[in-house]
């Protein structure tokens, strides 16, 4: 089986990579924009078929599946920090929205007919009242940012491709995910970051937040790929499941398992740059529908993952 990974050298994608080098009989190939940024080492190099691609040129597009001819794809591909989405929304919108339409009339055009996975986000629902939490599938989708308009235009236009043209579409929308690897601009590495350069006498024995007050529901992404798979190999076309853990952590708990873990003694200090816009205040999802239909539950805790994600940081700030 032939499996295409669009955005293979992001966060997710990576550990995607790494997760499927253990299924028999699978083929990986990646899409990547040029050289990208390099990450951390993978276990993969050598192991995967990575193309040059710009899912923003549509015959570059072409030129792929028609070479690759996969038969499961997950677009994992996309701008996905969300406040560099208020800071260039074009470029977000353009990345998120215009990639992905590239890809489902590329399929189309060519009658290629793979499985396809749409990795959307929690961020689709926005401004969520307070009778609305666990958040469920059929809860109203009220974005509060350009990165989450950009992904609520991603679930629809696939479930619209998929109602259109009969397309075999999975939509997921993960909540917050974490874990070694993930860059410095998310909150949890950010801080890991922070305390590890701390240790390092790297930075000066102080911490710098943002809203510590917002509740978000974790997942760590080795968990989050093994859904990804099971979204497609048991998930049904044209369905849409949240992916997460169902418990809320406030972000100041990071910032105190963080403190715990480090022997020196830190200051915490709001930094009035890293506040949003506007900031969803608390998302937490319910996960029952995807728990039923593919018996998935996250197996790693979330003082585990913190803990891992901490120790990438040592090691990397270290080395």
């Amino acid at each position: 089986m032939k499996i295409l990974i669009t955005g293979i050298r992001g966060f997710v994608g990576t550990h995607l990579a790494e997760f499927l080098l253990d299924k028999k009989d699978v083929q990986i190939h990646g899409i990547a924009r040029g050289a990208g940024e390099k990450r951390r080492r993978s276990k993969t190099a050598g192991k995967v078929f990575i193309h040059n691609c710009d899912l923003r040129d549509a015959s570059s597009v072409d030129r792929i599946l028609k070479k690759v001819r996969p038969d499961w794809v997950f677009h994992l591909a996309a701008q996905s920090f969300v406040p560099r989405s208020w800071e260039n929304p074009a470029q977000t919108l353009t990345n998120n929205t215009i990639g992905q339409l590239n890809l489902l009339e590329s399929l189309k055009t060519l009658k290629i007919r793979p499985r396809v996975h749409i990795a959307g986000s929690s961020e689709e629902y926005g401004k969520v009242d307070p009778s609305e939490i666990p958040m469920k599938e059929t809860n109203p989708l009220r974005p509060l940012s350009p990165y989450g308009v950009s992904k609520v235009t991603q679930d629809l236009l696939a479930y619209q491709y998929y109602q259109s043209f009969h397309m075999d579409l999975v939509r997921t929308r993960a909540f917050s995910h974490t874990g070694p690897g993930q860059t410095d601009v998310f909150v949890a590495s950010n801080f890991a970051k922070q305390i590890a350069r701390i240790e390092a006498g790297k930075q000066s024995a102080v911490i710098h937040v943002g809203n510590l007050e917002a509740v978000r529901d974790f997942t760590d992404v080795r968990d989050m790929v093994r859904a990804y798979w099971l979204a497609l190999e048991k998930g049904k076309a044209g369905e849409v499941y949240n992916i997460c853990s169902e418990a809320g952590h406030p972000i100041k708990e990071i910032v105190a398992i963080y403190l715990k873990a480090c022997a020196l003694r830190v200051k915490v200090k709001e930094d009035p740059s890293r506040i949003r816009p506007s900031d969803v205040p608390i998302l937490v999802g319910d996960g029952r529908k995807f728990f039923k239909q593919t018996g998935w539950t996250p197996r790693i805790l979330f003082k585990e993952t913190l803990l891992d994600l901490l120790n990438y940081w040592r090691k990397k700030i270290g080395s």
